[in-house]
């Protein structure tokens, strides 16, 4: 299996970091039907008593109206989806890629559930996320 990279988006919003933020957020999507494949939920690193919460895709008016309605928008922060079958070290490699061009990650969050791995990674660009794409693709072949 091949490692894919797409460009995708991140809706987004920042709530009170208490029990039940993220369940609050989730709600109205998951009653619309959204089938997320990706959820963040994590404390704020610089504003106190706040987190934030990410999620994709939303993929249908229906849910976009429910994310709307919970607070979530369309994030302005360059986001690719790497996924593929796992190898030992291919974290690493797209690391290494990404910085041997020269750009530096916004964030990078990546797991491997069975053999499958997977990774968000967030730049500070469009360009940065444009000139990524090829060097992780090129990368991942090696």
């Amino acid at each position: 299996m091949p490692v894919t990279v797409k460009k995708i988006v991140l809706w987004r919003t920042e709530v009170n970091n208490q029990p039940g933020a993220l369940a609050a957020a989730l709600e109205p999507p998951a009653q619309a039907g959204a089938d997320l494949k990706v959820i963040m939920g994590y404390r704020h690193p610089t504003a106190a008593g706040k987190a934030a919460i990410e999620v994709f895709p939303v993929a249908s008016k229906k849910v976009a109206t429910a994310a709307g309605a919970a607070g979530l928008s369309a994030a302005a922060i360059p986001t690719l989806l790497v996924e593929g079958e796992n190898q030992p070290g291919l974290g690493h490699t797209v690391a290494q890629a990404v910085a041997a061009a020269g750009i530096n990650l916004a964030f990078f969050v990546a797991q491997v559930i069975g053999k499958n791995f997977a990774a968000v990674i967030g730049f500070e660009t469009e360009d940065d996320a444009k000139r990524a794409a090829p060097a992780i693709k090129k990368a991942a072949r090696s």
